[in-house]
């Protein structure tokens, strides 16, 4: 293959001009007074998300998100990673400062989350368990009429 020839036109140099590279500025941290982590440990996944005091939902992450597949998603690494990645987000977009952490059901991701989360530098001011706990049970069946 030989030579692509140009045409030069007229008042145009054949230099390339070499442009200033574009600086992006940075994000603000959109600041937040009260933030919640809730932890939903299936025996299947491991899903968190992270709200504002209102309830809000600023950012999740699950173990399916981080790249877990099939049954690895239902275990105690995944539910550590899942963890991180929430922290991430959650360090890169928001100034907090205090955090309550939620915990619901009784998967194996659960406590390595919550360990995960003791690990930063989050001010943790308290946990609270909802997993629900079932109550009165199923009717026993009606006495046998002969």
């Amino acid at each position: 293959m030989g030579r692509t020839r140009t045409k030069l036109v007229q008042g145009e140099d054949s230099a390339v001009k070499a442009e200033a590279p574009k600086v992006k500025k940075a994000k603000k941290k959109k600041y937040i007074d009260f933030g919640i982590f809730y932890i939903n440990a299936t025996f299947n996944n491991t899903l968190m998300s992270f709200t504002d005091k209102n309830g809000n939902v600023l950012a999740w992450a699950s173990a399916g998100h981080c790249g877990f597949k099939n049954t690895k998603k239902a275990t105690p690494y995944a539910g550590a990673k899942t963890a991180e990645l929430l922290l991430n987000k959650v360090k890169n977009n928001f100034d907090v400062n205090e955090v309550k952490i939620i915990v619901k059901g009784i998967g194996p991701g659960r406590e390595s989350a919550i360990r995960s989360l003791f690990n930063s530098d989050l001010n943790i001011v308290s946990i609270e368990d909802r997993t629900p706990i079932p109550f009165g049970g199923p009717t026993p069946p009606k006495p046998r009429r002969v």
